[in-house]
């Protein structure tokens, strides 16, 4: 614990509980975050807008309530085993937003101060999603494509699989043989949903290297539920990641919840008739639900079809006309990272990251 500058956005809390304090140390601890003690309710003033948290106990909260500091985000309650009755109105009366029982809130407490974390000024979050138009059209290969030219803008990327029936999206990333955890070993309670911590999801993740983080489905199993896929993609929005998130072509559950909190959300369609007809029924109830949708579409192009073609069948603009990439089978057979190198499908995942920048940034200013 030490001492802040007025523009350090460090969690503060206050207490005279030294027992309570003991756990909520160790649980910053846990969470690598700096902890601030303020000694009194002067003190907290100092600081009540500019930390990044403030945790307070009943008797704090009862000092700090006749000081009428303002609404802030961030403001929480803590006791110890069960709160008493009284906690309730000291809660309302300094504007917290949760009232937190330790130990057993501990799980809560963590992923909480885990996301006040640096952030290396990374700016807000940004999600993007890829969908096949039809079986094979290469989603996950761009998928993970977006993902690699991300962290390679210095950007922290977690790339989600939600396709269970896709094979596992670490064998496209590279991350087959590396430690860490898969859906199957993520326990996120709360039958997975809940609010989780994006440090915490790198820690335990396979990390193929430099930026990119991949949460991958096992060979067998039924994949993320929706609030578990939701619960992640907003961690890493919140630690102000790129999300790149891939979809299963049938509408689950879970794909459409994702879809819901994706600022974007790109079709892979081939040049091809049938794959066009197949592209409308992946295409429709996505659109029903007002997503942001746009098209990528991959040659080669055996009848002729081009993007203005596939434009005015489907009534969606086109980001890239990707050709085909030579030496793609041979890299991904061998586990290299696809898209890495130069060539058409590392241009299409560039245009797709720029369009996400974009339609991110119309989010933010409307």
């Amino acid at each position: 614990m030490g001492m802040a500058g007025a523009n350090d956005r460090r969690v503060v809390v206050m207490t005279d509980d030294e027992e309570l304090l003991d756990e909520v140390v160790r649980l910053a601890a846990a969470a690598e975050v700096e902890l601030e003690r303020v000694p009194d309710a002067p003190g907290l003033r100092r600081r009540w807008h500019t930390a990044a948290l403030v945790l307070v106990d009943e008797a704090a909260a009862r000092a700090v309530g006749p000081l009428r500091l303002g609404r802030r985000d961030g403001v929480v309650l803590l006791c110890r085993s069960d709160p008493p009755g009284t906690l309730w109105e000291h809660a309302v009366g300094v504007g917290a937003e949760h009232v937190v029982s330790l130990p057993e809130g501990e799980d809560w407490l963590v992923a909480e101060l885990a996301d006040t974390g640096p952030r290396d000024d990374a700016g807000p979050g940004r999600v993007v999603a890829v969908v096949g138009g039809r079986g094979g059209a290469g989603a996950s290969v761009l998928a993970v494509a977006v993902a690699a030219h991300a962290g390679s803008r210095d950007e922290r990327v977690l790339l989600v699989d939600c396709d269970p029936l896709g094979g596992g999206l670490d064998l496209v990333a590279g991350a087959e043989e590396l430690e860490g955890l898969r859906w199957s070993g993520l326990a996120l309670g709360g039958g997975g949903g809940g609010r989780v911590a994006a440090a915490s999801l790198h820690e335990a993740l396979p990390s193929p290297g430099g930026m990119l983080t991949v949460l991958a489905c096992d060979r067998a199993g039924a994949g993320p539920d929706p609030g578990a896929a939701v619960a992640v993609v907003e961690a890493g929005r919140r630690a102000g990641e790129v999300v790149v998130c891939d979809l299963p072509r049938h509408p689950t559950d879970t794909a459409l919840a994702v879809a819901d909190v994706a600022d974007l959300v790109v079709v892979v369609v081939p040049a091809e008739v049938r794959a066009v007809a197949a592209a409308t029924r992946v295409i429709e109830p996505l659109a029903e639900r007002g997503v942001v949708l746009r098209l990528v579409v991959r040659g080669p192009a055996p009848g002729g079809l081009d993007a203005e073609d596939v434009t005015h069948a489907l009534g969606l603009d086109v980001l890239a006309s990707v050709d085909a990439e030579p030496g793609l089978d041979r890299a991904l057979e061998q586990g290299r990272v696809p898209g890495v190198r130069r060539g058409p499908l590392q241009d299409a995942a560039r245009a797709v990251v720029d369009a996400l920048d974009a339609v991110a940034d119309r989010g933010r200013a409307a």
